[in-house]
């Protein structure tokens, strides 16, 4: 029986930071943006207190004193690494994986019916998942992707599945399923789908599924229909194991302060062309061309506005480092305004192609052999030491430019010195918090 699982982390990072912060669960925690701007990441009881997602810090700050709300500034290294982690675990376990997103991955699950009880196969799943890492997730299994995706939001959300829900093992539960789950809610279906399907009257997903095909098509195209029929149960979508080729690759970043000086704004466009070179090397891709692009802060009304962006064409393609660095500074002064303040800015790699697919041009030079051997030295130095050991330009540790994470946390498994120190005999309660649990891992071979 074909068959696809969903398996999503809950509350991911905030998860992240109380497999080694303890002391934090049962807290209202919330996990901020760039800058300490907005909340991207609740858990339960920070949802409990009606903080949406996207809220903007300054005003849920006052649950600080009153509720004793932690905010947290994002850390990427560590939620990057549990990531990894997590998906590893998965693909040891399923026949085929796709990852889907930071916390998300799809599994096929066809054939396993040797397993046989998928239910409590995946309830196992998830303990080990718990034991191994210490991130809780959710399962959803059913016959098609989309019917996947709606299973692990009911396992989500109701404690009588603790955490898992089979839909293709139980289809007598499908039909109460599809009616307990608002259009709005469906994978693939925004807003403007969702407000189209109220005002003809198909509310839930039982509506939709049992919607006209002709309708559908007609309302809200190929696409749409895809989706009716996987409600259905007929799949269409397979896993995607293998992730489509990048077309583009871009670095941004808002700054900490705005910064009126072409030297601050210089600096962080070097720092992200540098970055955006990294990435499309280890992809094993060069750029046609490099978009530079600068924005003010929107908000600020009683400032000076403006935008400004170009585009510099990369002859021939390349990854190089300080030939894509001199197309974006090239690119920043020529669009350079004086008498703004800059909130944002940012480097757009497009073109992307692999270096064989690059077409034969006969006035081009010659491949600069000497240049790729300084990048492939300058990438095993990063790898070896860590990123940003040896890097283009030189910025200033407290540049205005730079993000603000006021409230981070440690690295804890990314960086040698952050990792937590375990010590035999320590009484409980001397005991720091943060070393109070650690992951145990998969099993030695």
């Amino acid at each position: 029986m074909q068959a696809f699982g969903l398996v999503d982390c809950n509350n991911f990072y905030v998860s992240c930071e109380r497999v080694f912060r303890p002391d934090l669960e049962g807290k209202p925690v919330v996990i901020l943006s760039n800058n300490d701007g907005c909340c991207v990441a609740r858990s339960n009881e920070a949802k409990a207190l009606g903080i949406g997602m996207a809220e903007p810090f300054f005003k849920v700050r006052h649950f600080v004193d009153s509720h004793g709300l932690v905010a947290l500034s994002s850390n990427y290294a560590l939620y990057g690494d549990m990531s990894a982690m997590v998906m590893s675990i998965l693909a040891d376990h399923a026949p085929g994986t796709e990852v889907y997103s930071i916390d998300e991955s799809f599994l096929d699950l066809s054939g396993m019916d040797c397993v046989g009880d998928m239910t409590s196969w995946c309830r196992e799943l998830r303990e080990t998942m718990r034991r191994w890492t210490g991130i809780p997730v959710s399962i959803g299994v059913a016959r098609t992707k989309t019917l996947a995706k709606l299973a692990n939001r009911l396992a989500k959300k109701s404690p009588k599945t603790d955490g898992v829900l089979d839909l293709a093992g139980h289809p007598e539960w499908l039909t109460a399923a599809l009616r307990r789950t608002n259009v709005g809610d469906i994978w693939g279906i925004g807003k403007q789908w969702a407000g189209i399907c109220n005002l003809a009257g198909h509310r839930t997903a039982w509506d939709l599924s049992q919607a006209e095909d002709g309708w559908v098509r007609k309302t809200m195209g190929a696409v749409g229909l895809r989706t009716v029929m996987e409600l259905r149960g007929t799949p269409v979508n397979d896993l995607e194991t293998v992730p489509d080729a990048r077309q583009t690759c871009c670095v941004s970043r808002s700054f900490g302060d705005t910064v009126d000086s072409f030297a601050d704004v210089r600096d962080a466009i070097v720092t992200f062309a540098s970055r955006a070179s990294e990435k499309v090397r280890r992809d094993g891709l060069v750029a046609g061309a490099a978009h530079v692009f600068m924005q003010t802060d929107r908000f600020r009304r009683d400032q000076a506005q403006n935008s400004a962006s170009t585009t510099v064409r990369l002859c021939p393609p390349t990854a190089s480092t300080p030939l894509v660095v001199n197309a974006a500074i090239k690119g920043l002064t020529a669009m350079w305004s004086d008498g703004f303040r800059w909130r944002k800015a940012g480097i757009i790699l497009l073109d992307l192609v692999r270096p064989e697919d690059v077409p034969r041009d006969l006035f081009a030079p010659p491949p600069n052999v000497r240049a790729e051997k300084l990048m492939a030295a300058l990438d095993d130095a990063n790898a070896k030491f860590g990123r940003g050991a040896v890097m283009f330009g030189l910025a200033a540790p407290d540049a205005a430019w730079k993000m603000k994470q006021g409230s981070v946390t440690p690295s804890w498994t990314t960086r040698w010195e952050d990792i937590p120190i375990a010590r035999l005999g320590q009484p409980s309660s001397d005991r720091p918090a943060a070393q109070a649990r650690m992951p145990r891992g998969p099993p030695s071979p």
